[in-house]
């Protein structure tokens, strides 16, 4: 009996744990509808002489219950909802008024007004169901629907769509990697969460135009400007990620790039740890190779090189407080990564040829990488240190070393010197 559109279809989600739910047809529509029944809970019997592999599959798993043969009156006897969508038109019709008289809502896919339940376009994101229905009638353009309901769960996901929970909590941190600069680089996860904190502890090279978005009460500290010296920078970090959590507040600690490259982020971690904080490491993309892809220079490239090793250029090679072997890495024929080394490339480059790593190997070295002051100044092994004094190339930069600088030529997005 088909039923009138005029009024707006009231939603209402249906709780069907345990109970029975009837499904005629095994094709493409059970196909895509069978997961969220056996996620509900629902006690499913599936009638239909035949069934695509999936739902076969969903069979043999027991998760529901087959029965192969077509539709007879009394297959929706008890049952709570009904999903109707054989390709017998004659049996669908049969089995929408057995649904009507026995008061079981059903979906038809064959003929959307003849039913009494239509199904949302529906998508799901941290424990949030996001259902959206056509308010005009059904199937008149699920398209729409399809595309309110992405740009809503995309919206919760990435963080455009600020949804707070105003639930308490158990207080925690998320140590979160926020790329190498550019906002649009942050993980969909790390994007969400800084949405939702309460206290943001940011470095300096961190994406920074990421703050800007954030709501006026959330409280926002410069890492870099935590009193007590540099010294004492990192404890004093960590006490303030304590503290802030142990007052009930969803704190975010925003790194660059990844929290465990070159971050301290294991230290905070141990810290949190010790305090009975509860801890979220969210990876972030490594500025060690994202920036080099930035201007067109892949790490590793078939017939170049088949491995590339990622270094702190921090301490200078004769500093004994170096923990690298720049004698066996000058022999390795890949790639040379080099993370916060500007103010020692001469000194590393010098290290790297006297062990023997050829004097006129290409290195390239990109300022700000992805930002819109990115910059790329090419030089050799010998020519480094000067052209870095040259190009006045200051920090944060990241410099790449091998035959991959020169692997792809005609690729060369952002300013190069």
């Amino acid at each position: 009996m088909a039923v009138p559109s005029e009024h707006a279809a009231y939603p209402v989600g249906l709780r069907l744990t345990g109970r029975r739910v009837v499904v005629l047809g095994g094709g493409q529509v059970a196909q895509r509808r069978l997961p969220a029944l056996i996620a509900a809970g629902a006690k499913i019997l599936l009638v239909s002489p035949s069934a695509t592999p999936s739902v076969e599959a969903m069979a043999d798993a027991g998760e529901l219950t087959w029965e192969r043969r077509g539709y007879r009156p009394g297959d929706l006897a008890d049952a709570w909802y009904a999903l109707i969508s054989t390709d017998d038109d004659a049996a669908n019709a049969a089995a929408s008024q057995e649904a009507e008289e026995n008061r079981v809502w059903a979906v038809r896919s064959d003929d959307a007004e003849a039913a009494t339940a239509w199904t949302p376009a529906t998508g799901r994101t941290e424990g949030v169901t996001v259902a959206v229905l056509n308010t005009e009638g059904a199937g008149r353009d699920p398209r729409r629907a399809a595309a309110v309901r992405d740009a809503i769960v995309e919206g919760l996901r990435d963080g455009t769509i600020a949804a707070p929970h105003h639930r308490r909590r158990t207080p925690g941190v998320a140590l979160v990697g926020g790329g190498p600069g550019d906002p649009d680089l942050i993980t969909v996860r790390g994007r969400r969460l800084l949405a939702e904190a309460d206290v943001v502890i940011a470095d300096r090279l961190g994406p920074r135009d990421l703050l800007d978005e954030l709501p006026p009460h959330v409280e926002v500290i410069d890492a870099a400007k935590i009193p007590y010296g540099r010294y004492m920078a990192q404890e004093a970090i960590n006490q303030a990620l304590i503290e802030h959590a142990q007052a009930g507040k969803a704190v975010v600690r925003l790194k660059g790039g990844d929290p465990f490259v070159f971050g301290r982020g294991m230290e905070e971690a141990e810290a949190l740890a010790e305090a009975g904080i509860t801890c979220t490491v969210v990876p972030g993309i490594s500025s060690s190779i994202s920036v080099p892809g930035a201007v067109g220079v892949p790490v590793t490239h078939r017939g170049v090189a088949h491995e590339f090793t990622v270094v702190s250029g921090h301490v200078a090679p004769d500093d004994p407080r170096s923990l690298v072997d720049w004698a066996s890495l000058a022999k390795l024929r890949g790639t040379l990564v080099i993370l916060m080394g500007v103010d020692k490339i001469a000194s590393i480059a010098a290290a790297l040829t006297q062990h023997g790593r050829a004097a006129d190997t290409p290195v390239a070295v990109i300022q700000e990488g992805t930002m819109a002051t990115q910059r790329r100044v090419d030089a050799t092994l010998e020519t480094v240190g000067a052209r870095v004094k040259e190009e006045d190339v200051r920090p944060p930069a990241v410099i790449v070393i091998g035959d991959v600088v020169n692997a792809a030529k005609t690729f060369a997005p952002g300013n190069r010197s």
